[in-house]
């Protein structure tokens, strides 16, 4: 399985495009993570992480993770509200594979590319995840008071 998990660099070099938002998905910026699933030729592990994914709606809701699904050029909300978007600018911005090709990225909500996986991934691998990033952190801090 190939996974790779951006998040966590020590250093960030703002001039490397690897941390600058993504354009394409800014009115999700310090809104909601965004969670961006490229559909494969089949469908098939498309169709196997959005039915893990959408296996558990309360965790998603409580991570505030917008799931979107694109096949082609289209763009098709899974969980969360999502209008207007384009799903050819987003795979550009992304730098994903080419249509057809399986992958699947997570944004954070500073826009920014977090984990990228060319199979899909559980809900209990990517809530770790998220979960330990420092804004899930000090959203989960603010929920307890």
């Amino acid at each position: 399985m190939s996974k790779t998990l951006l998040y966590g660099a020590t250093k960030i070099d703002e001039t490397n495009s690897a941390y600058a938002p993504i354009e394409s998905l800014a009115a999700f910026q310090w809104k909601n993570r965004v969670f961006v699933v490229f559909a494969d030729k089949d469908n098939s592990r498309a169709a196997r992480q959005e039915n893990q994914l959408l296996a558990d709606r309360q965790a998603l809701a409580e991570r505030d993770l917008v799931v979107l699904k694109i096949s082609g050029a289209g763009v098709r909300p899974l969980f969360g509200a999502a209008d207007g978007l384009d799903g050819e600018a987003i795979r550009r911005d992304l730098e994903a594979l080419e249509i057809g090709e399986f992958a699947a990225f997570l944004v954070g909500k500073d826009g920014t590319v977090k984990l990228k996986v060319t199979e899909p991934i559980t809900n209990g691998e990517l809530f770790a995840i998220i979960d330990s990033m420092p804004q899930r952190a000090a959203e989960t801090l603010r929920a307890d008071q």
